[in-house]
């Protein structure tokens, strides 16, 4: 790969991770702050990415990728989705602020496959090349985060300013980015290929359907964390939540490295339980930690995110590629992806937003009893994972 294509895609990466990780982190303490919002209103926010995950397959398959230029409609994509970022600033209704949420992700989440899609038209090997400039995303979430915390706008609207900025900027450069040529009408995409309905076969595998199933509820304590995190840390009175919080995407990125050697030196059942466990410490920590003399407790349920996505989310790709085998791979894990960061999280979000109105008393969360439910979830599907999930360590295809 030549330097210059290297550095537009690393670029390209970077921006689009960094656009997400500026709105969506603070998010539930904007909509708090200045829109008043309810519990049930923020999990609504956040389902809107659910909602878009679930859809963007079928435009991605069905429509970009037959028609049109992959570098061409993710920058049209991303300066509409700029003008909607800005727009959310200048809305104070919960319900006009929702539908401005779910038009924006619309518009976003297709961008995640067409970035995808332009990288790996580029690469030689892209089981080697693309990990580098894949981990620019991690870095552009961290940096957004960075930037949040050391400016102080992390109460503010600036963040959804930001945001649009970079939607904007990247909007642009996406129009120089390497041509990537749409498949055309030959293609033989369709409604069932856009979600993976090739990978049903999967279900006949028992230890893949428990897996499955485990994999959609793991979600609902996923949505607590990204929806009422950093809602709850500054409500705790720890400064800088959002520069802080940026310590579970370091970690992330640190764990990732040791999955390849532990997935096969302690198998995908015990490597999926360490990321159960991990779920439990970490709403026990958050149930428990202030910003006094439990300061600790806080860093660590932030730091806990690695091994809790890690250990359970990256090996489940991991796991679902070698049950799925070369022919339905990529069915296995649109279908994956449209459950777990779809359908499960759908129903983690309004779960969660139920969840804080009902312990909220006179405006006031009971964080200790929000936090005991996630908790709760995660050991449930623990004790259903430890007594039904029957797996060898030597994984065969379905």
């Amino acid at each position: 790969m030549k330097p210059v294509v290297f550095t537009k895609l690393s670029v390209m990466m970077l921006l689009e991770y960094f656009i997400w990780g500026a709105w969506y982190v603070t998010m539930g303490t904007y909509m708090s702050e200045f829109l008043k919002s309810s519990g049930v209103q923020i999990g609504a926010a956040y389902s809107a990415l659910a909602i878009a995950t679930m859809i963007s397959p079928f435009f991605v398959g069905m429509v970009a990728d037959r028609y049109f230029a992959a570098q061409r409609i993710m920058g049209v994509l991303h300066i509409v989705g700029a003008v909607l970022l800005y727009f959310a600033t200048q809305i104070t209704d919960n319900t006009a602020f929702y539908w401005i949420i779910v038009f924006y992700s619309l518009l976003y989440m297709p961008t995640i496959a067409l970035s995808n899609s332009i990288a790996f038209q580029q690469m030689t090997d892209p089981g080697k090349q693309f990990p580098w400039i894949r981990v620019f995303g991690t870095i552009g979430w961290i940096v957004a985060g960075f930037m949040i915390g050391n400016l102080g706008i992390e109460k503010t609207a600036h963040t959804w300013e930001m945001a649009a900025g970079a939607s904007a900027l990247l909007g642009l450069i996406s129009f120089i980015l390497p041509h990537t040529p749409p498949k055309g009408r030959a293609s033989d995409a369709n409604a069932s290929s856009a979600i993976g309905t090739e990978a049903f076969v999967l279900f006949k595998d028992k230890p893949y359907l428990i897996f499955f199933i485990a994999a959609i509820l793991v979600c609902i304590p996923l949505s607590f964390y990204y929806g009422f995190a950093n809602l709850f840390l500054n409500e705790a009175g720890m400064e800088n939540a959002a520069g802080k919080m940026i310590l579970g995407q370091a970690s992330e990125a640190i764990f990732i490295l040791a999955i390849p050697f532990l997935f096969n030196q302690i198998g995908v059942k015990k490597m999926l339980l360490l990321g159960m466990m991990a779920w439990i410490l970490r709403y026990v920590c958050f149930a428990y930690g202030n910003a006094d003399v439990n300061l600790w407790m806080l860093y660590a349920g932030i730091i806990l995110h690695g091994i809790c996505y890690d250990f359970f989310f990256v090996t489940g790709y991991m796991y679902t590629e070698k049950k799925a085998g070369e022919k339905i791979k990529n069915a296995a894990q649109g279908l994956f992806t449209f459950a777990t960061y779809g359908v499960g999280m759908f129903i983690g979000t309004w779960f969660s937003g139920f969840t804080t109105d009902h312990y909220t008393v006179d405006g006031v969360h009971q964080w200790k009893e929000i936090w005991y439910v996630p908790a709760y979830i995660a050991v449930g599907v623990m004790v259903y994972f430890i007594f039904f999930f029957k797996e060898k360590k030597e994984i065969k295809t379905a």
